[in-house]
C-alpha cells in the first residue's frame, strides 16, 4: 500500500478505535436508544451531502426496502447492543470483542451462501473463540456479573456478519456510499421512536454530548468515507485489515483518557483473537507463506540465492 492508504487505515483504526471510547462516556448518561439515534442521525447528516452530490437519491429511493434490512443489521440492532454493553465494560475491552466480527461473518457465509470453510479457517475460528473465552474467563462467572454486556457484545458482533453477507447479496448492485448512508437513515428512523421513549429525564452533560457529536461525525460519517477510499484504493481484503488495529486503539485511547487498566489478560486475549482472525479472512495462510518461502530459497535453504 502506499503512504496516503496508510495513513488512511490508522485513521480509519483510531477513528473506529475511539468509538468505544465515546460511548463509553456517552452511554452511562444517554441510554442505547438515545445515544445511537444520534449517532445514526448525525452519521446520516455528513453522509446524504455526498450521496446527493452523487445523485444517488434515487438510487437509495429503488432500493429502500434492502438498504432498510442492512440499516438495522448494520447499524440500529448492533449500535444498540453496543449502546447498552458499554455502560458496563470498558472502552478497551469491548474494543477486543468487536475483533470477533470476521468469525461470524464466515460462519454466516458458510450457512447462507455456502462458502467453503477450508481447515485453515476452521483452525482460525477456534484459535479466535478460544482467544473469547481467554479474554471473558473471569467476567462471566458468578463473580463477575458482566455475562449479560458480553453477550450483547456478541451479539452486535453476530448481526455485523449476518450483515456483511447481507450486504453482498442484498446491495450487490448498489453504491457502497448510498448503501452506508441509507442504512445509517434508515436506522435512524428506527431507533427514534424507541429514544424518544427512553430519552434521559436528567440532560446528559457537556463531555457526553460532546462524545455523541464526535461519535456520530468523526467515528460513523467520515470513518464510512475513509472506508470507502480504501476500498476503492486497495481492495476489501486490505480495508478489512483495519480490524486488527482497532483493538490496539481502543485499548489505547480508554487508557489514555479513561485510565483504564490493560490487562495482561486482555493482551492475551487481543493477540488470539487477532491471530485467529488473520486465519478466518485468510490475511495469513500458512501453505501459501510456506510456497512463497520455498519459492524464495534456493540451494542452500537461504532466501535469493541461486546456482
Amino acid at each position: 500500500m502506499k503512504r496516503r492508504d496508510v495513513a488512511d487505515l490508522l485513521l480509519l483504526a483510531a477513528l473506529w478505535g475511539g468509538s468505544f471510547l465515546f460511548m463509553r462516556v456517552a452511554a452511562p448518561q444517554f441510554g442505547a436508544f438515545p445515544l445511537m439515534v444520534l449517532r445514526t442521525g448525525i452519521g446520516a447528516l455528513v453522509l446524504m451531502p455526498f450521496v446527493l452530490h452523487a445523485a444517488g437519491a434515487a438510487e437509495m429511493r429503488a432500493n429502500a426496502g434492502r438498504i432498510a434490512w442492512v440499516g438495522l443489521l448494520n447499524s440500529a440492532l448492533p449500535f444498540v447492543m453496543f449502546g447498552y454493553a458499554t455502560q458496563l465494560l470498558s472502552a478497551g475491552f469491548t474494543s477486543v470483542l468487536n475483533a470477533t466480527t470476521p468469525f461470524w461473518g464466515a460462519i454466516v457465509a458458510y450457512l447462507w451462501l455456502g462458502e467453503r470453510l477450508g481447515r485453515w479457517r476452521v483452525l482460525g475460528l477456534a484459535i479466535g473463540f478460544g482467544g473469547v473465552l481467554v479474554l471473558v474467563w473471569d467476567r462471566v462467572g458468578p463473580g463477575g456479573g458482566y455475562g449479560v454486556a458480553i453477550l450483547a457484545t456478541l451479539v452486535a458482533t453476530l448481526c455485523y456478519g449476518i450483515a456483511s453477507v447481507a450486504t453482498k447479496k442484498q446491495l450487490g448492485g448498489v453504491s457502497a456510499l448510498t448503501g452506508a448512508a441509507g442504512s445509517q437513515l434508515f436506522a435512524t428512523l428506527m431507533l427514534a421512536p424507541f429514544a424518544i421513549a427512553s430519552w434521559p429525564a436528567q440532560s446528559p452533560d457537556r463531555w457526553a454530548w460532546s462524545s455523541a457529536a464526535l461519535l456520530g461525525v468523526l467515528c460513523t460519517g467520515l470513518a464510512y468515507l475513509i472506508f470507502f477510499r480504501l476500498i476503492d484504493r486497495v481492495g476489501s481484503t486490505r480495508a478489512i485489515s483495519v480490524t486488527f488495529l482497532v483493538p490496539v486503539f481502543g485499548m489505547l485511547w480508554g487508557a489514555l483518557f479513561l485510565g483504564e487498566t490493560i490487562t495482561a489478560r486482555m493482551l492475551a486475549g487481543a493477540a488470539t483473537i487477532l491471530a485467529g482472525t488473520a486465519l478466518t479472512t485468510g490475511l495469513f495462510d500458512p501453505l501459501r507463506w510456506l510456497a512463497r518461502a520455498r519459492a524464495g530459497a534456493g540451494p542452500t535453504g537461504k532466501p535469493g540465492v541461486r546456482p
